[in-house]
């Protein structure tokens, strides 16, 4: 009995000793009582201290960044390739391992989740005993009460008729006297059994766990699937390197580290909170019980020790040996009325000794059920469900709520000093396309001649250099038509007359062609035609 009693013995696990044995201070620094008492104004002071070490933390964060980012707007210095290749991949790094950050809260999440639904399962089950005996003690007290005492009654009715043997008719009252006294006895210890039950329920505290977490799994795991969001933007942004989308995640990042470091500070002060819980829970339930008797009955069931003795022992053993004797005093009288009455007007004593009988039963089976051993298996399970498995889950969301709030500020603080110096894609030149068959307007000759003269595309020898230039186009048909202007131009001024007339036509002719015979200046005379693939 005592290997069974070990075996389910409640032993605070460590980490709940870890966050107990944090300090707890008050506003004046000064330590306070770190037993859990959410009463307690100077207790929920220190616990809102504690919780605010990781707020104060953030706001130095936003500082920090908000500093770094007015210092980083302004500047346009340019960059080597390399060095936003290195932010890139410093970027995608960070992203990965602010994704395992927000994996293991969800994962922290699930076991709170499952850590919370034990805990419920195992309340229900206690309440579900202590109404179990509630409901006995009240049918046993209704059975004496609207049963056994009016056919006690009636049967006393039966017995005041006149008989011959008035010995044996004084030997039945007194029986019954005897009778009716041992049910007042009973109905009084079952009273007193149920009477520190009445205050005790734990259907409050089920509904209530059940519906807070009812809203708190679903809306943590959407804020931790944003998070998530927030780091595949990112790596959109650094695979394509999408310009938009690191701007959009150094706006959303400040979003993501606000909502990290606020976790922290919840699941900081509530692991603290836990932690002084579960180091303790037997004391802060019997500081709890409303009554000295709940307090030993409370004790009882919460240790279960061997040495300690059931506070309803007594009470129960008391009304078990009254209904017993109920039944020892009923068979007595049986044998005297049997005789003494015909058996048609003792029907209400067929039905009180059926009544009885099943007042016993209900009292036997009462004694295995205000046994502390049902009762404190399912508050060990209770208890090591919410401070094992659910403060085990709340200790991973932490830890990753911190982690995840670091590496978002280092993935604000790098995208922001990346999306700076990656410049927009220049269009290209749109380029009109004029009809070959026409020569150039003047307009077009002139933004031709200044774009090919800053850009250097002829030397001093004459020749077309650039092959490949994108940015002007030139019909080979206008160029040729050119040509053959100034081979005409040249053929007149072979088949001149060696008078003077001739030369004034050939330099009227030249005057109307203009400087270079109506070329132009960087063209050379050597080129005839210009193929396609000069341009290209």
């Amino acid at each position: 009995m005592e290997r069974k009693e070990e075996q389910y013995a409640y032993v605070p696990p460590p980490l709940a000793r870890f966050f107990h044995a944090l300090p707890h201070l008050n506003v004046s620094l000064h330590l306070v009582n770190n037993t859990f008492a959410p009463d307690s104004d100077v207790y929920l002071e220190a616990l809102g201290i504690l919780g605010s070490l990781p707020a104060a933390w953030l706001i130095l964060t936003l500082l920090v960044l908000l500093v770094y980012l007015l210092t980083r707007c302004c500047d346009r210095k340019p960059r080597p390739r390399h060095s936003i290749t290195v932010l890139k991949w410093t970027l995608a790094l960070f992203t990965l391992l602010c994704c395992g950050a927000v994996g293991v809260a969800l994962y922290g999440n699930d076991d709170v989740h499952n850590g919370l639904l034990q805990f419920v399962e195992a309340t229900a089950n206690i309440d579900d005993l202590i109404s179990s005996v509630k409901n006995r003690t009240a049918a046993i007290e209704n059975l004496l009460e609207t049963k056994v005492e009016p056919l006690l009654t009636e049967l006393s009715d039966v017995f005041d008729g006149p008989v011959a043997n008035q010995t044996a008719r004084a030997l039945l009252l007194s029986t019954m006297a005897y009778i009716n006294g041992n049910s007042s006895t009973a109905l009084a210890n079952m009273q007193e059994i149920s009477r520190p039950l009445h205050g005790i329920s734990l259907s409050p505290v089920v509904s209530i766990v059940q519906e807070a977490e009812t809203i708190r799994w679903p809306v943590t795991m959407a804020i931790l699937s944003v998070l998530l969001v927030f780091c595949m933007v990112l790596l959109f942004g650094v695979a394509r390197h999408s310009r938009c989308a690191l701007i959009t995640f150094s706006v959303f990042g400040l979003f993501a580290v606000i909502i990290s470091w606020i976790m922290a500070s919840i699941y900081l002060a509530s692991s603290v909170a836990l932690g002084d819980l579960c180091v303790a829970p037997e004391a802060f339930l019997e500081r709890e019980a409303p009554g000295a008797t709940q307090a030993e009955i409370l004790t009882y069931y919460v240790r279960c020790e061997g040495s300690r003795a059931n506070p309803f022992s007594q009470r129960l053993q008391a009304g078990q040996r009254a209904v017993q004797a109920m039944g020892a005093g009923l068979s007595l009288v049986g044998r005297i009325a049997r005789e003494l009455y015909d058996a048609g007007k003792l029907h209400p004593l067929d039905m009180l000794i059926t009544e009885r009988a099943h007042v016993e039963g209900l009292v036997t089976g009462l004694t295995a059920m205000v046994d502390c051993r049902r009762l404190h298996q399912q508050y060990v399970s209770a208890a090591n469900s919410l401070c094992d498995l659910g403060l085990y889950g709340l200790t991973f969301m932490l830890v990753a709520s911190i982690s995840a709030g670091f590496f978002f500020t280092v993935l604000v603080w790098v995208d922001s000093h990346t999306w700076i110096y990656i410049r927009k894609r220049r269009d290209y030149l749109q380029v009109d396309e004029q009809d070959p068959f026409l020569p150039p307007s003047a307009a077009s000759q002139a933004i031709a001649a200044r774009t090919l003269r800053s850009q250097g595309s002829y030397g001093s020898t004459g020749y077309f250099r650039p092959r490949n230039s994108p940015h002007h186009y030139y019909s080979p048909h206008v160029l040729d038509g050119r040509s053959s202007r100034e081979e005409k131009s040249q053929h007149g001024s072979h088949h001149e007359p060696a008078g003077g007339g001739g030369h004034e036509h050939g330099s009227g002719a030249s005057a109307m062609l203009g400087p270079n015979h109506g070329q132009y200046a960087t063209l050379s005379k050597q080129c005839k035609t210009l193929e396609s693939s000069d341009f290209y």
